[in-house]
């Protein structure tokens, strides 16, 4: 009897490593490897997908790429879910992005400020097609402002080329008429895709403008993406079905992920914190994920990642999508050590060749580490790997400048490496501290591949955790995650609220399931409502959350 397919692959893509892991039934790591990110990134994740596909296979190569051979441990392989940078790096680089042509619905009301106000000017200039402020749109109780001016679409359309059109109404998560009245017109009468704000951002019309012209720009991005994974999987005979990471720590399809590519740009941290719950067993606790070139400090509550409340700038454009709550420093095992500085440069994936402990000549944090007796598990043996004659030659590498502070003595590598090991700590304190709001009965989780750099005691939390696999957390992260969708609205207070919740609910629900969740597992697991204030009639804004397990 053939096995049945009961193993899941996790990928999550960073700017040092690209890491890979299988996980079997129960959640068991059966496999993982890290590789190299390539400045492609899809020739990483094509390197840590072949380690652990011959890992799980017993030893040597994979198979041949379309050889065909979708039988044994391959064949087991049910799904492969992938966390990316594919779309964070298409918007700082301002690199493949499609230009866009920007509809606004809300003319008279909001013509003072136009649209793409306070973008970068490059980035506006890689994106933007055209942009109109046409009549339309809804005050926040649900009326009219106006008619939708249709007849305005058309001329401002017949005027531009764009590869998409991003359409933002006023206050279209109170009511999303107009939007949709647009996208049929656009889609039938031009043949374009269209990016709406009511299914991306929530309340505040610029800022939810903004992530929808973003979403807009990245769907070329998105379905390069999505067709490199899906060869990737075809060349190796699996026939898995697969997923993209969320900015929740959810997963969604290949499918929904070409609509909603803005979606994916904080997976990485999230799939780092969802890991690390799940590989600690810890449900709220503050998360310290160190890689080669930075550390990302986040919060679990409930077992997921906390949200940011404030709006998120991403490449100088500030969004309100949901984002995990991330603070990022400029610390990883590949920071270089200079003096009393630790980076903010990094060897990042040139590690194992520029390192002192690899044999390198550049003194890194790795090395600091190392030399302060803190190793990476498995690696005892590390602390005898700095010998003198290394340290004399990187010395004469790095630091033909360096002084001690009690005169103009030549400070040894010995003390510099120790003195970094200081400022780092301090570093990462000052971080925890920020992270916790004064809150000392949260334990921390370490994970991440340079995780041994954080020292065993952190003040502020109540206890230092190392789960085992810690240095392949995100990209279990990746592998266990559920699928979600949600809905931020506005509705009436009165008498019909609870009919209203409860078709926020039923919409909830059904996004999840557009996403790739099983319609009989799906749960509402956040339900926030906020009263508003000011208004003729009474109302509540309305946040409803629904996720579930992958459908089979």
């Amino acid at each position: 009897m053939a096995d049945l397919p009961d193993l899941g692959i996790g990928i999550d893509v960073g700017g040092t490593n690209t890491d890979a892991v299988v996980l079997g039934p129960g959640g068991r790591v059966v496999a993982k490897a890290k590789r190299p990110t390539t400045p492609d990134v899809t020739g990483g994740l094509r390197a840590a997908m072949d380690a652990v596909l011959a890992d799980l296979e017993g030893a040597g190569d994979p198979p041949a790429p379309g050889d065909g051979q979708g039988g044994g441990a391959r064949g087991r392989v049910a799904r492969v879910m992938l966390g990316t940078t594919h779309a964070t790096n298409a918007i700082l680089e301002r690199r493949n992005l499609g230009r866009v042509a920007v509809l606004r619905l809300g003319a008279p009301a909001t013509t003072a400020v136009p649209p793409l106000s306070g973008w970068p000017g490059d980035l506006c200039a890689a994106v933007s097609a055209g942009e109109a402020i046409v009549p339309g749109g809804h005050y926040v109780d649900g009326r009219e402002i106006g008619p939708p001016g249709l007849g305005a679409v058309r001329r401002f359309l017949d005027g531009v080329q764009a590869d998409a059109v991003a359409v933002t109404s006023v206050f279209s998560p109170a009511s999303d008429e107009h939007e949709r009245l647009v996208a049929e017109l656009v889609t039938a009468e031009y043949g374009l895709p269209v990016s709406l704000s009511h299914e991306i951002g929530t309340l505040g019309l610029l800022e939810r403008e903004n992530a929808t012209v973003l979403n807009a720009a990245l769907y070329g991005v998105a379905a390069h993406v999505t067709a490199a994974l899906t060869a990737a999987l075809a060349e190796r005979g699996l026939g898995a079905r697969p997923y993209l990471a969320q900015n929740d720590g959810t997963l969604m399809t290949v499918e929904h992920a070409e609509r909603m590519p803005v979606a994916t740009i904080g997976s990485g941290p999230a799939n780092s914190l969802r890991g690390a719950a799940f590989l600690s067993g810890v449900a709220d606790a503050v998360v310290v994920d160190v890689g080669g070139t930075s550390t990302d400090l986040g919060v679990l509550a409930g077992g997921f990642p906390r949200e940011s409340a404030a709006a998120v700038e991403i490449g100088g454009v500030l969004t309100n999508f949901r984002m995990p709550d991330i603070l990022a420093i400029a610390l990883g095992g590949g920071s270089v050590v200079r003096g009393g500085r630790v980076g903010p440069d990094s060897v990042g994936y040139r590690i194992a060749g520029e390192a002192l402990v690899f044999g390198g000549e550049t003194a890194t944090m790795t090395d600091a580490a190392v030399a302060a007796g803190r190793t990476p598990p498995g690696a005892a043996g590390w602390r005898g790997r700095l010998p003198e004659a290394v340290l004399a030659r990187a010395a004469a590498h790095s630091w033909p400048e360096g002084r001690s502070h009690a005169g103009d003595e030549r400070e040894t590598i010995a003390d510099v490496l120790a003195r970094a090991v200081l400022v780092a700590d301090e570093m990462v304190l000052d971080a925890v501290d920020r992270m916790t709001l004064g809150r000392t009965d949260r334990p921390l989780v370490a994970v991440g591949g340079g995780a041994f750099i954080l020292p065993g005691r952190i003040p502020g939390v109540s206890r230092v955790i190392r789960p085992e696999h810690a240095e392949v957390a995100n990209a279990v992260g990746a592998a266990i995650a559920l699928a979600s969708g949600r809905v931020d609205t506005i509705l009436p207070a009165g008498d019909s609220r609870l009919k209203a919740i409860e078709r926020a609910k039923e919409e909830a629900a059904a996004r999840a399931v557009a996403a790739g969740a099983d319609p009989s597992g799906v749960e509402i697991v956040d339900l926030l409502e906020v009263p508003l204030s000011y208004l003729s009639e009474p109302a509540v804004r309305v946040h409803v959350k629904a996720a579930g397990p992958l459908a089979r």
